[in-house]
């Protein structure tokens, strides 16, 4: 049986540098842990990314990318089965990435790049969560005054980016840990979708809560 071809080198170092950022905090890993765990030389690693930030700034494209493919796909949600499902999935790629928002804070004050960028990705949040809720009130599953738009697709972006940070903060030790991962998301599109209560049409706002007893778990 032929081997397979090796992965490229520069491929295998962000492969890496992800999973460590996401297990330890990005400011917890230096290059040195990094070229360890690949057991290749510092040099090597430079060669490939001369400097700490080019692979934090590798991981966020491929993060801003990936995002923004999902978030335009908003328009087509109808109902709040697709609302949890797109709101799922949303949480899924931020969990891929959860190191940019476990640090964002941190990685915003030391990197001008990603403060720039990160005023786009809250935009366009706003902005797919603005289309599904006009999708969602054309569809006749919500029904919301314009007026009431704008500070209801803020509220659930808000909620959206910060709440891994809610989750750190709650348990920091098994937050962010792959166990952890199925509760956090449930959790995540539940509370963003619950905003939408008082909006949802009686049908659908039982829908919702049968949703979330269905994935709920005791702690909750």
């Amino acid at each position: 049986m032929a081997k397979k071809a090796p992965r490229r080198t520069a491929e295998r170092i962000l492969e890496v540098t992800l999973e460590l950022f996401n297990r330890f905090g990005e400011p917890n890993v230096s290059t040195t842990l990094i070229s360890a765990e690949l057991n290749i030389s510092p040099g090597n690693l430079y060669y490939h990314y001369p400097a700490k930030d080019e692979l934090i700034n590798s991981l966020f494209d491929r993060y801003e990318r990936s995002l923004s493919e999902l978030l335009n796909a908003s328009d087509g949600v109808r109902d709040v089965e697709d609302a949890w499902f797109f709101m799922h999935t949303l949480f899924e790629l931020i969990w891929q990435y959860r190191f940019l928002y476990r640090d964002l804070n941190d990685l915003l004050s030391k990197n001008r790049r990603l403060e720039t960028h990160f005023q786009w990705v809250l935009k366009n949040k706003t902005r797919a969560v603005k289309a599904m809720l006009d999708s969602m009130s054309r569809a006749g599953a919500v029904s919301i005054d314009a007026r009431e738009v704008e500070a209801t697709a803020t509220s659930m972006v808000v909620v959206l980016t910060y709440w891994l940070s809610y989750e750190y903060v709650r348990d920091p030790r098994r937050a962010l840990e792959p166990e952890s991962a199925q509760l956090a998301l449930m959790r995540g599109a539940h509370h963003v979708l619950n905003l939408l209560v008082p909006y949802l049409e009686p049908g659908q706002r039982q829908h919702l809560l049968k949703l979330v007893g269905a994935y709920s778990q005791d702690g909750n």
